[in-house]
């Protein structure tokens, strides 16, 4: 069976004792202890924590982190990066990042709000940290619009959490609930 692969947005720089590379460091790492496949932009910040934690998991292996960067240089991507796709997409990227089978938010500036945007938009289960700042704080426990993107989900939003394992009950709970690929507009 495919591993699934989980989305981890969030900013660009980032500081290495703050609470945002504390976060994604430990969901990277618990994402991969659950069997998981981790995704991100690749770059620094939010993307290179959530990798390094994924490295630091007992059952990480080579290819369970997966970076699309941005350029068509595979060098600009950060050393924890196993697999690297270069897009040559620039921002517009983020609607490939954000088509993972789900997406977590930590913190996060204009490029991760433009993230959870498409994520909502692709129908994908989103998880966004309540205390990391950023969008994902903002839009924790919310919904991105009145759009009904499932109708067997009443409670369908932006799901708020505050631990990394939060995450996982989150994922393993209803990730097989977020199936709909998107059709086009």
């Amino acid at each position: 069976m495919r591993k699934k692969v989980i989305a981890v947005i969030g900013n660009k720089k980032i500081d290495r004792d703050g609470i945002r590379w504390r976060l994604a460091f430990e969901t990277g790492k618990i994402l991969v202890d659950n069997g998981y496949r981790v995704q991100s932009g690749g770059l620094g910040g939010v993307m290179e924590a959530v990798f390094a934690g994924a490295h630091a998991s007992e059952k990480y292996r080579e290819g369970d982190t997966v970076a699309l960067v941005p350029s068509f240089d595979t060098e600009t991507a950060n050393v924890y990066a196993d697999i690297v796709i270069p897009t040559g997409l620039d921002m517009m990227r983020n609607a490939l990042v954000a088509n993972a089978d789900a997406v977590v938010g930590v913190g996060g500036g204009a490029g991760t709000l433009c993230e959870f945007a498409f994520a909502w938009s692709l129908k994908r289960l989103i998880i966004a940290y309540r205390d990391s700042g950023g969008w994902s704080s903002r839009l924790a426990d919310t919904r991105l619009d009145d759009a009904v993107r499932y109708a067997n989900i009443p409670e369908d939003k932006v799901y708020g959490v505050s631990t990394p394992q939060s995450v996982i009950e989150i994922l393993n709970d209803k990730i097989g609930l977020y199936i709909t690929r998107h059709q086009g507009i």
